[in-house]
Parts: structure tokens; sequence; C-alpha cells
């Protein structure tokens, strides 16, 4: 890959970045986490992936630790959950008060429960991110895989995150993918 376009990788991943953080929030409430990883803290990720994908059968993990490998940046975009927007949905299993008053439970991949408002944000932001690749014409795919990772790395300090792989090459890495 040619300096050129890793610039334009990195220059993709800080638009992507703009566009995930200026996304609709619910209420205007806005707890969206953001990170670009590249080089050393990528491959720790793949690392951590792999590692997954061996100790609990997943080989969805091993599949996208390639690709991790593959790309030449990561953004990732998290969220935390853990308080309520005051809306009492019930969507969670609560209403806001009870939320409140009974959030922390661990969980194998995200912490949870998770306030389902904040969940929305977040799906709206890696849509908005997603969208900008697209129109940058930069390869990339949302993967779960990612996010659990970045949060056992403490790379983000998110109740739930996904990692969106970033890549220029001749052909989408992404896609026909062998698991």
């Amino acid at each position: 890959m040619s300096k050129e376009e890793n610039e334009a990788v990195m220059i993709a991943a800080k638009l992507m970045a703009a566009s995930a953080r200026t996304a609709p929030k619910a209420r205007g409430m806005d707890k969206i986490q953001i990170i670009i990883v590249n080089g050393k803290e990528k491959d720790e990720i793949a690392e951590i992936m792999d590692k997954i994908g061996k100790e609990k059968n997943r080989a969805t993990f091993i599949r996208d630790a390639k690709n991790v490998r593959n790309s030449q940046a990561i953004v990732i975009i998290g969220v935390k959950g853990n308080s309520s927007k005051g809306i009492n949905c019930n969507a969670c299993g609560y209403n806001c008060e009870e939320f409140d008053k009974n959030y922390k439970k661990k969980g194998e991949c995200y912490n949870g429960p998770n306030c389902i408002m904040y969940a929305i944000d977040l799906g709206i932001a890696l849509g908005s991110a997603v969208k900008t690749a697209s129109i940058l014409n930069i390869d990339n795919r949302i993967m779960f895989s990612i996010g659990v990772a970045a949060i056992k790395l403490g790379l983000i300090d998110s109740d739930i995150a996904f990692g969106i792989p970033l890549s220029i090459s001749g052909k989408n890495i992404y896609f026909d993918r062998i698991s």
C-alpha cells in the first residue's frame, strides 16, 4: 500500500469519527465513544480476537482477526449504556429508576443491561460512519468481534462497542470470507 493510500485511510477514519459524533442522539444526550487504531494497537486487537476465538470456539473471531491484520486502520465506536435517558420505555426490562439502581452486570462480551436508547444511538452512529466510508470508497465492515476485543484490551471504556476495519485494495477483503 502506498503512502498516499495509507493517508487516505486515516483521513477517512477521521471523517467517519466526525460522522459518528454528529449523528442524531435520543434526547440530545451523547455517550458515544470513538477511537481510531492502527499499527501495534490494531495487531493487539487481532491477537485478542484469535485468543477469544480459540478459547470460546468462535471461528468468526479468528476469521475476523485475519481481516484486522489485513486492514490499514480501525474505527471503534462504543457507548456507555449504564444509565437511563429517563424515557421509561421499559425496553431494558426495567423502568428508568429501577435500571439506574440495578445497573451493572458483567457479560461475556458486553456489560449490561444497557439502555436501549443509547444502543440505538450507537447503531445510528455506526451507520453514519460506514456511510461516510462508502461515500469515500473505503472498504469496511462493522464487526462485533473487534468491539469485544477492544473492550477486553481496555482501549475503549464502553459497555457495547463495534469495530469498523478499513482497507484500500483491489478487492474488498471483508466479503467472500471463509469461516
